[in-house]
């Protein structure tokens, strides 16, 4: 199925007219012994500069596979891309190691969620900040370059970053690791910022700090952020808006509010049912998800989520575990994209799952 309605984006990338990121179409499979892995599937959206994209999902949705190929970080010997991916408005998809290289930690940069794994325990943190720096500006000196780490560390927050560059990482404590991340994701003042749960492990009080600091490089740099999470409250807080994905695919896309308030797509019900309400003083309770998520080495037929879905029974003729529903405008204005057979999702949703998951909420909705 191809999607016929491109994600929202107006800021233009440098002379292009379009988002500064526009993937279409994106496919990403890998061969394994036991089968093609169906990982992404036709997925399309864009970013513009200056605003924040949220993915959802639960893990093996493909919401890390989808970003990584957005930097050309999958093997091409034990991957199969397909479709588009233009950063800047130049094609990635099929570019070589070569070209691409130029591209990452400059145009687009990538903050990962395990900082203590994703930094070299052996070297200096100072040390992996300037060779990031070094890599795309080899006419620095080293001198330079680390005046530029020791620069970014203090942006980011860190204490006396002149002494604390010359840490190694497990000198640092979580939240100051996720800061260093962070400062080498921004040292090359990239456009594109990818962020894969990068506050996970941390307690609130840093969640909420990193989160901030994001927010406040972005206004410096007008940088595009995508944000990777499965905690809808830093998507409430941080992004413009929520693309949400199940199987591989996105089965549901709007603005944040308009998406977190009036979901159309049970999958996204269910996912709003297990966030805790510690503002809800009646009997709001959590309602977990049935089963378990597809496989995708055999994917169902039909819509991926009708397997787990208790609303089958409201679309006629098993529709729902025959035909894949296409990503098409809801009942609630042509920005707002949900793939499901459902006739008026708003109105079950406001009928029969909110009176059970916020009570509070249903004379509001």
């Amino acid at each position: 199925m191809t999607v016929q309605h491109t994600m929202p984006g107006n800021a233009a990338a440098a002379g292009s007219g379009e988002p500064y990121l526009v993937v279409e179409n994106l496919t990403v499979r890998f061969p394994t012994a036991d089968g093609l892995v169906q990982a992404v599937t036709d997925l399309s959206y864009s970013v513009e500069l200056g605003q924040t994209l949220g993915i959802v999902g639960e893990s093996g949705s493909g919401k890390s596979v989808s970003s990584m190929a957005v930097l050309g970080l999958h093997d091409a010997k034990s991957s199969r891309i397909e479709g588009s991916i233009r950063l800047g408005g130049t094609e990635v998809v099929g570019l070589s190691e070569a070209k691409l290289r130029p591209l990452r930690g400059n145009a687009a940069a990538m903050i990962f969620q395990d900082a203590l794994a994703a930094l070299h325990p052996f070297y200096k943190v100072g040390s992996q900040l300037t060779e990031a720096y070094l890599a795309h500006h080899p006419q620095a000196s080293k001198k330079d370059a680390r005046r530029r780490a020791i620069e970014m560390l203090d942006r980011v927050g860190i204490p006396q970053p002149d002494r604390r560059v010359d840490d190694f990482p497990h000198q640092f404590s979580g939240g100051m690791r996720q800061r260093a991340m962070i400062a080498m994701g921004l040292i090359n003042d990239p456009k594109l910022i990818i962020a894969d749960e990068p506050t996970t492990a941390l307690d609130v009080t840093v969640q909420a700090q990193i989160l901030d600091l994001l927010q406040d490089l972005q206004r410096e740099f007008n940088s595009a952020i995508i944000i990777i999470t499965h905690d809808l409250g830093v998507i409430a807080e941080m992004a413009d808006d929520v693309l949400v994905m199940y199987g591989g695919r996105a089965v549901e896309y709007g603005a944040t509010k308009e998406l977190l308030t009036h979901p159309e797509m049970p999958y996204t019900w269910g996912l709003l049912s297990s966030v805790p309400d510690v503002t809800a003083d009646t009997g709001g309770r959590l309602i977990p998800i049935p089963g378990n998520p597809p496989s995708l080495l055999r994917p169902p037929k039909g819509c991926p989520f009708h397997p787990r879905c208790a609303h089958v029974d409201k679309v006629p003729a098993n529709l729902c575990s025959t035909e894949l529903p296409e990503l098409l405008p809801g009942s609630r204005g042509a920005d707002h994209l949900k793939r499901c057979h459902l006739a008026d999702p708003d109105a079950i949703y406001r009928d029969q799952v909110l009176p059970e998951i916020a009570p509070d909420l249903v004379e509001e909705s």
